[in-house]
């Protein structure tokens, strides 16, 4: 029963956080974006007290149950598992191995290092939800848009509207060869040794596993029941229960319940912890007393790494001009500044939060965020305007970040943030290179802080230019994104390291 219901509660939760970076209609959202402000990093960065103390509380009554049903990389990992397993000669394909504390410890250090001293990318690498962010967004998501796209077609030629096609294209190359070698690591360690990642790797699954030392409802093993058969060692994807010395690491067990299931005969259960039981083994007193002071020194270094970890704390493109010409596609051009989303307030905001799990890029309708290839901000959000422009109206980054890097916002707020200023290039300007008309970029300024003007003063006649106000500019890239000049904009948007209000 224990089993099928952490089953049931792990699908949904996998589902729901899967959905959220499939979803291209903006609905999802509303009903499960709570889902995503769950995972506990994300928590513990956006400072969300009740959320990381919820978690905390949870960890100390039942262990690791954070990791078997909310974590969504960990669902992963045990659906590979799975189905290796379904190889009957597979049934039985785990032993016992002792906890390699010194690799566990060691990432967790150096995580919290790189995460106070801002450096972002590597522990973007490590995190267990940006990772599956990250697979969802680059792998999952194109496949899940080339079947709406064919059931798309079939439904038009049957005359039906029920789906539309949508766009599909590479957000970053870099990114997608890091989901790429993400997944195919964390798939190879599922399918051969089940949570090899979530022991050695993870940092979450290193502080919720010293937290479930002391979780008040554990597995055990009643020794006079126990024939020491060794079958729960051999079904424990954590590798953490020795079934002939009766020992449990409670570090490492992520309450699957498969060991409860595989019993025979009914020695091993799901009890309340007893004076007996305290320590690593289930069951089996704790006989080293050398072991304490190391696991004192533990706590204090792992209560003060999470204290450090808490206060750091479309415009439609157009391929071809009438259906005769080709219209080039845009290059990005060379800012000295990137860009980051409204709500985002600064990039240092950004860098010290953002676990570039790119939720905010996969749900943006213009094609405006992507990942950053840069190294210091890499994979995570940076705006850029060849696909479109960031319109005054949505708000959908600001409403589904769960980490606080980008802060929720309403429509009249971000009309009034200035994000980045636009820049003329004289040399790229049609009225200059081609003699004619143009002004589309101060047509569609939102802002209106784009005027046209003669390009000589003493000549009403002349070519109109345009001139920016960067007072009133937001920054929202509508005169770069269309502007109609090739390959690079005559107009474009730098932006700004700390967000103003105007």
């Amino acid at each position: 029963m224990l089993r099928r219901i952490r089953l049931t509660l792990a699908v949904f939760f996998y589902v729901a956080v899967t959905a959220l970076f499939l979803d291209f209609t903006g609905t999802v959202h509303a009903w499960l974006g709570w889902t995503a402000k769950l995972q506990f990093l994300p928590a513990l960065l956006a400072a969300n007290a009740g959320v990381v103390i919820g978690l905390i509380v949870l960890t100390l009554l039942f262990g690791r149950i954070y990791c078997s049903v909310v974590c969504p990389l960990g669902v992963m990992q045990d659906i590979v598992s799975w189905i290796s397993g379904k190889r009957k000669k597979k049934k039985y394909r785990f032993s016992y191995s002792p906890e390699r504390k010194w690799l566990r410890y060691g990432l967790l250090g150096l995580f919290a290092l790189c995460m106070t001293a801002g450096f972002g990318a590597f522990a973007a690498l490590i995190a267990p939800y940006s990772s599956y962010g990250r697979i969802a967004s680059n792998l999952f998501a194109p496949i899940c848009r080339w079947g709406n796209n064919l059931l798309a077609c079939f439904a038009e030629r049957a005359g039906s509207y029920a789906f539309y096609e949508t766009e599909v294209w590479l957000k970053g190359l870099s990114a997608f060869m890091v989901a790429a070698a993400t997944f195919i690591v964390l798939a190879v360690l599922a399918w051969r040794n089940g949570r090899t990642y979530c022991n050695t790797i993870c940092p979450v699954g290193t502080v919720l596993g010293f937290l479930s030392r002391f979780s008040l409802f554990r597995i055990s093993i009643d020794g006079e029941r126990c024939n020491r058969c060794g079958l729960c060692s051999r079904t424990c994807k954590a590798a953490c229960i020795d079934g002939r010395e009766h020992r449990v690491d409670y570090s490492r067990c992520v309450a699957c319940m498969d060991c409860i299931e595989t019993c025979r005969r009914g020695a091993i259960g799901f009890r309340v912890r007893t004076r007996s039981a305290r320590g690593p083994a289930a069951g089996n007193p704790v006989r080293k007393t050398a072991d304490r002071p190391a696991d004192a020194a533990r706590r204090g270094f792992l209560t003060t790494t999470a204290l450090v970890a808490t206060a750091t704390l479309k415009a439609q493109e157009k391929k071809v001009d009438g259906g005769l010409a080709v219209i080039a596609d845009k290059k990005i051009p060379d800012r000295a500044t990137p860009i980051v989303p409204p709500g985002a307030r600064s990039l240092r905001n950004m860098a010290a939060h953002c676990t570039a799990c790119q939720l905010c890029v996969s749900v943006c309708p213009n094609g405006v965020l992507r990942p950053s290839a840069k190294l210091e901000t890499l994979m995570q959000p940076v705006a850029s305007y060849e696909r479109g422009y960031c319109r005054p109206e949505c708000t959908k980054c600001s409403e589904v970040c769960p980490a606080g890097a980008i802060v929720k916002i309403t429509a009249a707020e971000k009309s009034a943030v200035q994000i980045g200023h636009a820049v003329w290039i004289r040399e790229n300007c049609i009225p200059l290179t081609d003699g004619v008309s143009c002004g589309n970029c101060a047509r569609h300024c939102p802002a209106g802080a784009i005027l046209m003007v003669p390009s000589d003063p003493d000549r009403a006649d002349s070519p109109r230019i345009p001139v920016v106000n960067t007072e009133r500019c937001i920054g929202c890239g509508a005169c770069e994104n269309l502007c109609p000049a090739r390959p690079f904009s005559a107009i474009y948007v730098e932006g700004h390291e700390c967000h103003r209000i105007i």
